[in-house]
């Protein structure tokens, strides 16, 4: 056993990876070459092998005969987003199972980078795409789809044929928050959107204004701050919110950073949270279990997100049969914490309108 360990890297070959396992080489080369077509036991074996005796597989002639790069491409809009960094673990740790590697492609919110990923596509240089911008990069005249690539749409499901999608029911979670805010009592309510067209951001705003309306409240009770996925929305909605004389009792964000940055804000200027202004956030990224106090919030399974969309890219990958289930809408699950309470008393004005939309908050 410690000679093997003592073998450089040439001397160790596939029978002594085949020795140490237990198998045969034929099924060690299977392993390597197919990982997918073994048994979880026999994977596991050969791996461990593989490991202790310091074999590096020939990997460039192995995908010259499967023409396969075994790489993935993950196209993600800012890689600093706390809710794409989970997603990307769950596709991390699905790829390595079957001996994927990954490769992403981070365009830092500027359309202008695009383009480097889509030669990336069209070159081949990786086997799929699992795109988590909401959108088909370009490059020029030209897109993302001409590669002939396999692709999954994760977070935001794309109206392209062919392009399946995991999702989680955001429209069904925004008009639960509408629920939860109303049956506190809330009547002036306002909400911190996200970039403006994008297909989350759509979808959120229309399913709070619905859960508004089941309530026998309106869009005109419901002040709207535009803004982006990320803190600065709801710094700049917190100074929007100081300057209002009958300010809204219940704030719901699109995204978590907002909530946090807005509560931040407003409780350096001495608002209580929730005495005076309660506020709902949608995420559940790890900074709002430490937040004081703790957010009110939507928790999405971003692990399972991005785990199920890189399964679905490897049967797709793999020419497998395409069932109907490929499409995925994940639930969500509301977490009732510190920082919702019932409406403040007298600060309620039902009649009273607040439609309008503020200045933009935060960059897009």
């Amino acid at each position: 056993m410690a000679g093997d360990r003592r073998r450089t890297q040439k001397e160790v070959r596939i029978a002594d990876v085949a020795r140490l396992a237990g198998v045969s080489t034929a099924t060690v080369s299977r392993v390597l070459a197919t990982p997918d077509k073994v048994t979880p036991l026999t994977h596991t074996l050969v791996m461990e092998a593989v490991r202790r005796s310091g074999y590096i597989p020939n990997s460039a002639a192995r995908n010259l005969r499967t023409r396969r790069t075994m790489m993935v491409l993950a196209v993600v809009p800012n890689l600093a987003n706390p809710v794409l960094a989970q997603i990307l673990r769950g596709i991390d740790d699905e790829l390595t199972r079957s001996g994927y590697g990954l490769v992403i492609g981070n365009l830092d919110n500027r359309r202008e980078r695009e383009a480097r990923y889509v030669d990336l596509a069209l070159s081949r240089q990786v086997d799929g795409v699992l795109l988590m911008n909401g959108h088909i990069p370009e490059n020029g005249q030209r897109d993302m789809t001409e590669a002939g690539l396999p692709m999954v749409a994760l977070c935001a499901a794309m109206p392209v044929e062919g392009i399946p999608h995991v999702v989680v029911e955001d429209r069904e979670a925004a008009r639960e928050a509408a629920r939860h805010l109303t049956r506190l009592g809330h009547e002036r309510l306002a909400y911190i959107s996200g970039p403006a067209g994008h297909v989350i951001e759509t979808e959120r705003y229309a399913g709070f204004i619905e859960g508004l309306r089941e309530a026998g409240l309106s869009e005109r009770n419901c002040l709207r701050w535009e803004g982006v996925f990320g803190f600065s929305a709801g710094l700049t909605a917190a100074a929007d919110f100081l300057r209002i004389d009958e300010r809204p009792t219940a704030v719901f964000a699109a995204c978590d950073e907002s909530a946090l940055g807005f509560i931040k804000a407003v409780r350096a200027a001495g608002v209580a949270v929730p005495g005076d202004v309660s506020v709902l956030g949608f995420d559940g990224i790890e900074f709002s279990d430490y937040s004081d106090p703790t957010l009110t919030t939507f928790r999405q399974p971003m692990h399972e997100i991005g785990r199920a969309g890189a399964d679905i890219l490897l049967r797709l990958i793999r020419k497998e049969q395409r069932p109907e289930g490929w499409n995925l809408r994940l639930p969500v699950e509301l977490l009732e914490r510190g920082t919702t309470g019932p409406a403040p008393r007298g600060k309620a004005h039902p009649t009273a309108s607040l439609a309008r939309t503020a200045g933009s908050a935060g960059e897009a």
